[in-house]
């Protein structure tokens, strides 16, 4: 059976129309609570989300279908995705949900399980998640006596920010370190700053008011140019912006430029290396990675396995073949002695502890190597499939050709919105250009 609801990140649309309306949010918790309740022991199901104002709905109807189907709820209201994988396993929860388009704008949103080691769910779950969706669900309701409750956990965040200090070594402090970070008005405004200060750094926050439409709007990782302007306004030390779940991060360094998912990959990668901590002996990133990151892990005696886009198919190939590093360029890194999915908050600490125990500014840590000239650009289409059409193939053939053998051509359909993906890099900037344009220019013709 083929996926229609679920793509590479769980469900995910656009607030109140297809997959993202109250009554399928209904029919996902009647549906995965109904999979996930096995024995006679009271289960249960945590639910965290970010501060889109359709949160409010999907997490209401979410709640209907758990406890419909006898499942306890525990809500942690706006909490950062990470922490609700791990809170997942620390609650000993059979089943983890978090409501977010990650980021996205407003108007989307997003659902995505975890299953109570703490990991996404595969593809065969979903599958079967789906299969018991229908019209007429009334044969999955529970016995009057056996509906289930409903509470908030007041101390998750507190649990949260504890456990991501305790992933740095101990004493680990940041004091004298002016810090900005922003938390793209979203699931991390409240703990990414507590804990940052916690650590006895001097914070300043952006992006900490939310109100229902603003998270991802000109902040955050996605839009970092006010968070660098920040850091060169107020001479901080270092800049930290997250998406709207934070399960991403990028950094900006002291100059204000801009330090993305590769070169954070690379600092941990050769710090880890260097104590005997990085394993398999190398790292896991995915095909939109830097040619320069690969050939710089490679000057170290390091390895790069590449996998296709998606963190669910880093982190499979990390547990497959037991990497504890790996992520993407955008910045959703996993470490995976600490968590399950990529986090934000975390990656952020890690680089911080590598900053502080050097004792050098961030530009010279975080300069691993000189990337290739790379350019991605995106074509957004309403109807059919424009990879298929013929002129555009003979296209792509052309610029692969062009490219050679020292350059790379990634092109891919987004899995999460109506958009292809068109990613070149090689020597030659100029070429590297025109190779991207020309197949932009084709996917737009077909498109049209």
């Amino acid at each position: 059976m083929i996926r229609k609801m679920f793509g590479t990140d769980g469900i995910r649309g656009q607030a109140n129309s297809g997959n993202m309306t109250a009554d399928v949010a209904l029919k996902i918790g009647m549906a995965a609570g109904t999979l996930f309740t096995n024995g006679e022991h009271r289960h249960r199901v945590v639910i965290g989300k970010d501060t889109r104002l359709s949160g409010y709905m999907i997490e209401s109807a979410l709640v209907s279908g758990f406890t419909s189907v006898g499942m306890d709820v525990f809500q942690l209201g706006p909490m950062p995705t990470p922490a609700v994988a791990m809170l997942t396993r620390s609650l000993r929860a059979d089943l983890g949900v978090m409501i977010s388009a990650s980021h996205n704008p407003y108007i989307d949103n997003g659902i995505k399980l975890f299953g109570p080691d703490g990991y996404k769910l595969g593809d065969d779950t979903e599958v079967a998640i789906e299969a018991l969706i229908s019209d007429d669900m009334s044969d999955l309701l529970t016995d009057p006596e056996k509906i289930g409750r409903a509470k908030r956990i007041d101390s998750a965040q507190e649990r949260y920010i504890e456990f991501a200090k305790r992933t740095l070594p101990r004493n680990t402090r940041f004091d004298g370190l002016r810090v900005v970070v922003d938390c793209a008005n979203g699931a991390a405004y409240s703990v990414a700053p507590l804990a940052l200060w916690e650590l006895g750094a001097e914070v300043i926050s952006l992006g900490v008011e939310p109100n229902g439409f603003n998270i991802n709007k000109d902040c955050g990782s996605t839009a970092p140019d006010a968070l660098c302007a920040k850091v060169r306004e107020v001479r901080a030390d270092i800049g930290v912006a997250l998406d709207g779940d934070a399960d991403r991060v990028l950094i900006c360094d002291e100059q204000g430029c801009l330090v993305d998912g590769d070169q954070l990959m690379a600092v941990i990668a050769e710090f880890w290396s260097d104590r005997g901590r990085l394993a398999a002996g190398g790292i896991v990133a995915t095909v939109m990675s830097n040619l320069g990151l690969e050939r710089h892990l490679e000057s170290l005696g390091l390895t790069l396995t590449r996998t296709p886009v998606g963190d669910r198919y880093v982190v499979e190939y990390m547990r497959k073949h037991g990497y504890n590093v790996g992520g993407e360029q955008s910045g959703h890194i996993v470490l995976s002695d600490f968590t399950t999915t990529g986090d934000g908050l975390v990656t952020a600490l890690q680089i911080l502890s590598v900053v502080a125990s050097s004792g050098k500014p961030v530009s010279a840590v975080c300069k691993k190597f000189e990337p290739l000239p790379q350019i991605l650009q995106n074509v957004r289409f309403k109807r059919g499939k424009p990879l298929d059409d013929a002129a555009v193939r003979k296209v792509i053939d052309d610029g692969k050709s062009r490219l050679g053998d020292d350059g790379r051509l990634v092109i891919r359909p987004s899995g999460t919105e109506p958009v292809i993906r068109v990613m070149a890099e090689g020597e030659d900037e100029k070429l590297v250009d025109n190779v991207v344009q020309d197949i932009v220019d084709a996917l737009k013709r077909a498109a049209a």
